[in-house]
């Protein structure tokens, strides 16, 4: 009996490891297990277009060509720019010579030449005012007429207001122009300068440069149209960055937590994986859409990713398919 009792207790030690085991082998293989996704190369696009409009005078890529950062891919005629950045500087040049005029003053020869008017208007006054007083002398003996009076009153009053006309015109070119004046003249020239600027804006706009490194997809227009500020000449594919669009099921969510370090492979390449990171995860829920293949259920509701590619080359194309992988834990 002691020794059924004695065996009884080892076959069920040994049924008690054997289950240990086997359930730690099923935890370490779910836990190890990879996550794949199925998502698509999203390469972003940028339209490219001239700020300013006229007519096109040359393009110099065509479709499929690479290009760099601040490469020149077109010019417009740039004639009328040219002549509007010419009447531009003119007029700032016209408008810096007036506002000097205004803060120095009169010359000393112009303030000379009205302190003469000034001396001539003195003495015709007081030839005008002695001849009246004489005048006046006469008519108290009715030497003289009242009309004859009134004439020489009357020339010394015009005398009188040309002599002090003449004093206000010197008391200004003494004291130089207003401070009204000055700030007109100011005002005046930064405008035109503002002008000045914005030609020399247009004309550079002339001129259409790439934004970034990347690819040609679209030529849209050819040298000799006219376009407008708003027409597309081509289509730009960049090369940096490129992104995968992924989704991922809420029960897979806390898995995709950014910076993750992930592998991207394609068709083309099954044994030589893309290295990417996971830069986004949107925080809204959406239903799968149909381009996402995926073993679970399609009306899922997922989460979106945005896995930005460490090591993109030429091929990679937009919407070409891929499975991401999520390394093993």
């Amino acid at each position: 009996m002691h020794k059924k009792k004695i065996i009884f207790i080892i076959v069920l030690a040994i049924i008690c490891i054997v289950s240990a085991l086997y359930g730690w082998n099923s935890y370490r293989n779910n836990r190890d297990q990879t996550l794949s996704l199925y998502g698509n190369v999203d390469i972003r696009t940028v339209n490219l277009n001239f700020r300013v409009g006229g007519r096109l005078a040359s393009l110099n890529v065509d479709e499929g060509d690479r290009v760099k950062p601040g490469q020149v891919l077109g010019r417009l005629d740039d004639a009328p720019y040219i002549n509007a950045l010419q009447q531009a500087k003119a007029n700032v040049a016209s408008l810096q010579a007036r506002l000097s005029l205004v803060q120095e003053g009169y010359r000393a020869e112009e303030i000379a030449q009205v302190k003469a008017a000034v001396d001539q208007s003195q003495s015709a006054y007081n030839y005008a005012e002695s001849f009246y007083q004489r005048q006046l002398g006469l008519w108290k003996t009715r030497s003289i007429s009242a009309n004859m009076l009134d004439d020489a009153r009357s020339a010394r009053n015009q005398a009188q207001a040309t002599l002090q006309s003449a004093k206000d015109k010197l008391t200004q070119f003494k004291t130089g122009n207003r401070p009204q004046e000055i700030t007109e003249a100011k005002a005046n020239l930064s405008q035109a300068e503002a002008v000045l600027a914005q030609a020399e804006l247009n004309l550079s706009d002339t001129t259409l440069l790439s934004p970034s490194e990347g690819t040609i997809l679209t030529r849209a227009i050819e040298p000799g149209s006219m376009l407008s500020a708003s027409n597309t000449v081509f289509s730009l594919s960049l090369t940096n960055p490129v992104w995968v669009r992924a989704y991922v099921n809420e029960v897979n969510l806390a898995k995709a937590i950014p910076g993750t370090k992930l592998e991207i492979y394609t068709d083309a390449r099954p044994n030589k994986p893309y290295h990417g990171t996971i830069g986004f995860v949107s925080p809204n829920a959406e239903f799968t859409p149909k381009s996402v293949e995926t073993p679970e259920l399609r009306t899922d509701l997922v989460y979106r990713l945005r896995i930005i590619i460490a090591d993109p080359d030429d091929n990679l194309r937009q919407g070409m398919p891929v499975t991401i992988t999520f390394p093993a834990h």
